[in-house]
């Protein structure tokens, strides 16, 4: 699951761009709130679900006035469901396990399951260079030892001792500063039409009161603690 979502992510880049992929990964958030009840029989988070419904809002006026990035958007909203699932699924295996078996049952479930897969999309859409060069190989490298074993190590650490607060805070504001940097590193705020700064808005706004509530939430919290 969790190599479709990277798979699906980095599809979504390439029919759209860095800031299209960013804006439907933030929507991660709604199918979190929508399925989570169903799968580990929690409380539905009524507030969650709402702002995850403004954000879908948001997606829905970037894909309806702006057709270019069609397939780029249904692949960016596919990413963030099996992302949603995914870390569901994960929360629930790091009480029961070590984050280092984890990691290693998820590598290996997503390199079988793509090497299963791989021989088909082949046929479908044969590759001009099936291996990659020097270059693409050290990117490669890179992604995957720190940007995928490293980094889950220590988020999964970070996860014993930051509070909950940190960890909700430090995934509202990803695609807010991604979509800045895609801004600044690659220029894309000259290739989106007003429909995707109307729709990121509503997006923003959901972030924006995601993050008072949880500020709110902080400082009841440290009330109680305090007294």
């Amino acid at each position: 699951m969790s190599a479709l979502h990277w798979l699906t992510f980095y599809g979504s880049i390439k029919y759209a761009n860095v800031s299209v992929a960013l804006v439907c990964f933030s929507s991660v958030g709604f199918f979190t709130a929508l399925f989570e009840p169903f799968i580990t029989h929690k409380k539905m988070n009524w507030t969650e679900l709402l702002l995850g419904m403004i954000v879908i809002a948001g997606i829905y006026v970037i894909f309806h006035f702006d057709t270019k990035y069609e397939y780029g958007i249904i692949l960016g909203v596919i990413c963030a469901i099996l992302l949603a699932m995914a870390m569901i699924f994960l929360r629930s295996f790091l009480q029961r396990m070590n984050s280092e078996t984890v990691l290693t049952y998820q590598l290996s479930g997503g390199f079988i399951t793509l090497s299963i897969f791989l021989p088909f999309y082949l046929q479908k859409l044969p590759a001009m260079n099936f291996m990659p060069d020097f270059e693409n190989l050290m990117w490669l490298l890179v992604l995957s030892w720190f940007c995928s074993v490293l980094a889950f190590q220590l988020s999964t650490r970070a996860l014993k001792k930051l509070t909950a607060f940190t960890v909700n805070l430090s995934f509202n504001l990803e695609p807010v500063y991604g979509i800045i940097l895609a801004f600044l590193l690659f220029g894309e705020s000259k290739e989106l039409s007003w429909s995707f700064f109307l729709g990121f808005s509503l997006i923003a706004a959901s972030l924006i009161i995601h993050v008072i509530l949880l500020l709110n939430q902080e400082k009841k919290l440290l009330r109680k603690q305090s007294v």
